[in-house]
């Protein structure tokens, strides 16, 4: 069968990060593109500019706990057709929590979720998620793939062996890809389970030289001292890309790859710093 395939990146913190990421993909012409974006706008939310300018690079962008930072956000995000925030927010929440898209003659389906393990208190993504994918499911949507913005790998993945435990057999998969983000630390797990490519988080791409993509002084003074301290993006000339590469058919993932970079803007290099081995 033909296989197709996505791109997907950890949390685009920055515009260090989103001009890597968009200098990466000027290569990439035959992947579906999806990135988180929650951090986008100078480390929090996404404001319209940012959001219209990624548009032509990437395909879907998937939110979290920030998204609602930049407060322009109120006058877009509802006519924002390839934008999906966590889905398991309260009813009457401003825009989506999944899309649908058609690729190559196949109808695929992005669910954006939140945990509530060390999280903001949210609605069960255990419960919110599930009535989404048998929904989707009567609109003959063949392949899904989930963002779990998420704090706590053992609920990333628990909610995964869930997920392709009760949706997926060997013989088809209807998730077929798995994802958590919001750590900013990509996880060396990357696997396919039950037909479905999951790694626990995808990791950031933002300033490498940084705390998750924060100035270290001012992470330094908040956390060794618990007192309010205004987190900054971080300055520097080097951009780390993390994401990973899926690869699938109709009724399975076959591959899944960590991609992992930092890119210099100084001598415009790219270097692998322990790039993912390719699982299939």
């Amino acid at each position: 069968m033909n296989e197709q395939r996505i791109l997907f990146f950890g949390d685009i913190t920055g515009r260090l990060g989103r001009n890597a990421v968009k200098s990466y993909l000027l290569s990439e012409k035959d992947a579906f593109v999806i990135a988180n974006i929650e951090n986008a706008s100078h480390g929090f939310g996404l404001t319209k500019k940012n959001y219209l300018d990624l548009s032509e690079s990437i395909n879907c962008f998937t939110a979290g706990n920030h998204i609602w930072d930049k407060k322009d956000v109120y006058e877009y995000i509802n006519e924002a057709e390839n934008l999906v925030r966590p889905i398991n927010y309260p009813a009457g929440t401003p825009g989506k929590g999944s899309a649908v898209f058609e690729l190559n003659g196949q109808k695929i389906a992005v669910i954006n979720a939140l945990g509530r393990v060390f999280m903001p208190p949210i609605d069960s993504p255990w419960q919110v998620v599930v009535e989404e994918i048998e929904r989707l499911k009567q609109e003959s949507v063949e392949s899904i793939f989930i963002d779990f913005h998420a704090e706590a790998t053992a609920e990333k993945i628990c909610f995964s062996k869930y997920l392709a435990n009760t949706y997926n057999t060997d013989e088809n998969a209807l998730i077929k890809g798995f994802w958590g983000t919001h750590t900013h630390v990509q996880t060396a797990d990357e696997q396919i389970l039950n037909g479905m490519a999951y790694i626990t988080d995808a990791g950031f791409c933002g300033a490498s030289d940084s705390v998750i993509g924060m100035e270290f002084s001012t992470s330094l003074k908040r956390l060794s001292t618990s007192l309010p301290e205004r987190y900054e993006i971080a300055q520097s000339s080097a951009a780390q890309i993390n994401g990973v590469e899926v690869l699938f058919d109709r009724t399975r993932a076959t591959h899944i790859r960590r991609i992992n970079l930092i890119v210099d803007n100084n001598n415009e290099s790219e270097v692998p710093i322990g790039c993912g081995r390719d699982k299939g």
